[in-house]
């Protein structure tokens, strides 16, 4: 009994967010506690998605055209990372490679936000592209739609891809114009490609096994909000999606009731109707009597002639839309909250009772930011592999191979306002320093974070001189040049008393 009501009591008090304790992936009891680790191989639905973006859904038609905002305003304050290597030569060879992939570099993190994942792959092109004739080493930049991977093995203890499995389908004409089709599934891994063709392919397409020369799987997985319970990535549009279906759904509801209240009905209240009809509208009383069908006219009937207790008004249905306008200031607010979009991406440029345009850049700026950190590490080894595929492809041996990356500012920032910040800045650290309230070495590193051209105050390298050296250099050639007012008269004197004979002819021959 003592144990039954333990075990009640266990079962009563212990979280439900605690799973396999006595659930059914472990059991106490039974001496299983750890719970298997699975992740979880759940995908966007590619295709919704794309619909949505397009608005090209019609249950979501009326609400859909907010999902392109959401995508194009986050993608676009993101831009595109700038690749920084210490090696010369490597560093050229990210710009000539990088210069040619902007708009692919642009297309890769507007896909991730939508589709939730976006596929990279690095691939040697040689001399086979007749456009590039004169690069033989040219490495292309490759956006594989997410459909085509068709699995992905990850380590289990490092959760680094192990190989990527990649399925195409595609059709082709014969000599004859018969239309065929064949599959191709092609499977990365460090050491070697699978190449395998199902079906009607074309003549020298043949399944395969060759060696992969790089050492490593040439793809990047770019995911959008990635968790490590999950193996893909999450869209931007799936949160916002049942609002956008409920804003569809009540401006239909809106729209369809406006055609009710449109025309107005007349209301007649008559204690003779035959009596009306002869002072009004005396055709029709006419054609009543010769048994016809009766038809009414306003139109030129400015004038009704009404006897006592007799009147006339219009039935006009309310209208819904006025109903409606609550409900849906309601859903667009939802939207622009749970999106995490400022409101004035979806056209609002005028401030609104909320906050002004000025007020929701901080918030767009955060949260371009924390995009930005998103794909960092994503960016950085696809510049890590261009410069290891180059280097094995030419034979070229780089000082290092590490490579980071610059964002430009997510807003161009208003000179006058940049000066008057700076003028302010550096009259508040004069006035510290005069004052011994601060160190002349924290002035400068703060002042830095402002000004680009700045240095640290002091530089771990010797090559590099940090940005106390460069002052005392400044202050020293300023001293020369002000030790030099004078000395042009100095050594005119000098002159003069050294060579007296030369200065007595010149006053002669004067």
């Amino acid at each position: 009994m003592a144990k039954q009501r333990w075990f009640k009591k266990a079962v009563g008090e212990i979280s439900r967010l605690r799973q396999g304790v006595f659930g059914k992936f472990g059991s106490l009891i039974g001496g299983s506690w750890n719970v298997p680790y699975v992740l979880n191989s759940s995908r966007v639905d590619y295709d919704l998605a794309r619909q949505l973006y397009h608005n090209a859904h019609d249950d979501y038609k009326l609400g859909a055209g907010f999902a392109k905002p959401i995508i194009n305003t986050l993608a676009g304050f993101m831009g595109v990372p700038r690749f920084r290597t210490k090696d010369e030569e490597g560093q050229e060879v990210l710009d000539e490679h990088v210069s040619r992939w902007v708009s692919r570099m642009q297309r890769a993190h507007q896909l991730c936000l939508r589709d939730g994942d976006c596929f990279v792959m690095l691939a040697n092109l040689d001399n086979d592209d007749p456009l590039y004739p004169d690069e033989e080493n040219r490495i292309d930049f490759i956006i594989i739609p997410p459909e085509q991977i068709a699995d992905i093995e990850l380590d289990p203890i490092t959760r680094r891809p192990k190989a990527y499995t990649i399925k195409a389908r595609a059709k082709w004409k014969d000599e004859e114009g018969q239309e065929k089709e064949y599959t191709v599934l092609q499977k990365f891994t460090a050491d070697r490609v699978v190449l395998k063709v199902e079906g009607d392919a074309p003549e020298g397409l043949t399944s395969e096994i060759r060696p992969n020369p790089w050492g490593f799987i040439p793809i990047i997985h770019f995911r959008n909000e990635p968790e490590e319970t999950e193996l893909y990535g999450t869209s931007e549009l799936e949160a916002v999606e049942p609002y956008l279906k409920a804003y569809h759904d009540v401006m239909l509801h809106a729209m369809q009731g406006s055609k009710m209240h449109s025309t107005p009905r007349l209301k007649l209240k008559l204690r003779d109707v035959q009596a009306f009809l002869e002072n009004n509208f005396p055709e029709a009383l006419k054609a009543v009597q010769r048994g016809e069908q009766a038809n009414i006219d306003l139109k030129g009937h400015e004038l009704l002639i009404f006897t006592d207790e007799e009147d006339a008004s219009f039935i006009e249905a309310q209208s819904t839309i006025g109903d409606a306008e609550a409900l849906l200031k309601l859903l667009f607010y939802c939207i622009v909250d749970v999106s995490e979009v400022p409101e004035f991406a979806f056209g609002v440029h005028t401030p609104s009772s909320h906050a002004s345009v000025k007020e929701q850049m901080p918030l767009l700026i955060r949260r371009v930011a924390r995009k930005r950190e998103m794909v960092t590490e994503c960016w950085q080894t696809l510049g890590r592999m261009l410069l290891v595929m180059h280097s094995k492809k030419t034979g070229k041996k780089f000082e290092s191979y590490e490579v980071g990356i610059t964002w430009d500012a997510v807003i161009e920032r208003d000179e006058k306002e940049y000066a008057d910040t700076i003028n302010t800045l550096v009259n508040a650290l004069n006035t510290a320093l005069m004052g011994g309230f601060i160190s002349f070495d924290a002035a400068v590193d703060l002042l830095a974070q402002y000004i680009d051209t700045m240095c640290e105050y002091q530089s771990d390298d010797p090559e590099i001189p940090g940005e106390r050296e460069r002052i005392i250099k400044s202050w020293y050639l300023r001293s020369r040049l002000e030790d030099t007012e004078g000395l042009l008269d100095q050594l005119q004197d000098i002159e003069k008393v050294l060579n007296p004979n030369q200065n007595q002819n010149q006053s002669n021959q004067g």
